[in-house]
């Protein structure tokens, strides 16, 4: 019997332009599991700190791909049993899991990670290569963005929730850099083309952003 194919709703885009929100907003409406791509970077990320993994000791932490076990539940993201939601929020594991998304080795082990989620249900993913790269065949390809302003607002008024740290200056920069890392990084670049459905969520509500994906997906589905 041939194995039945789960359909896909892949959303990328720059830092901080609503991906997660309005992905999971997608999959609820839709009944769909969601997968956070930047998540599992940003996990990765975390363990290289606590075990004090330089970003260039590819080995050490390919090591840790294959030992890795997250999970996505109401919200929350779990390494293991351990919550690790708010953790891997911070600038800090932000930085290093950028970094660490420009090495091919590593998200070619990723990718492989990633691609059993789509073996269990219908899935809505977010990140920066979901229909680029993890999911080229996806039902729906969605490219958010917003300016970079209105994404360093998003930002510092998340970071004043979970840690109450940064300041706008900041965190501008970082997206800033974040962008250049993204655009220009050698594999896998964040790139808008032909194949996506651009949606600028500058004056759009996540509401407003994820009604509009639906009824993109539900005319595809027609």
């Amino acid at each position: 019997m041939k194995a039945k194919r789960y359909k896909i709703i892949a959303i990328d885009g720059p830092s901080s332009s609503g991906k997660g929100t309005v992905a999971k907003l997608v999959a609820n409406k839709l009944g769909f599991s969601y997968l956070d791509s930047g998540a599992i970077y940003r996990s990765l990320g975390l363990l290289s700190i606590r075990q004090n993994i330089k970003s260039t000791d590819i080995v050490a932490l390919l090591a840790i791909v294959k030992q890795m076990c997250l999970t996505f539940k109401d919200s929350k993201v779990y390494l293991d049993k351990e919550d690790i939601t708010k953790q891997i929020r911070s600038e800090a594991v932000g930085m290093v899991a950028s970094s660490l998304g420009r090495d091919k080795l590593i998200r070619e082990a990723l990718l492989e990670f990633q691609h059993k989620f789509a073996d269990l249900d219908d899935l809505v993913t977010d990140g920066r290569d979901m229909a680029s790269v993890i999911f080229p065949n996806a039902d729906l390809k969605v490219f958010l963005t917003a300016s970079v302003e209105e994404r360093a607002k998003r930002r510092y008024n998340q970071l004043q929730q979970l840690t109450k740290s940064g300041t706008m200056e900041a965190i501008l920069d970082d997206i800033l850099t974040r962008d250049k890392q993204d655009s220009e990084r050698v594999y896998a670049p964040l790139k808008l083309t032909d194949s996506y459905k651009l949606l600028d969520s500058t004056h759009l509500t996540t509401g407003e952003c994820a009604a509009q994906i639906v009824s993109w997906y539900n005319e595809r589905a027609r």
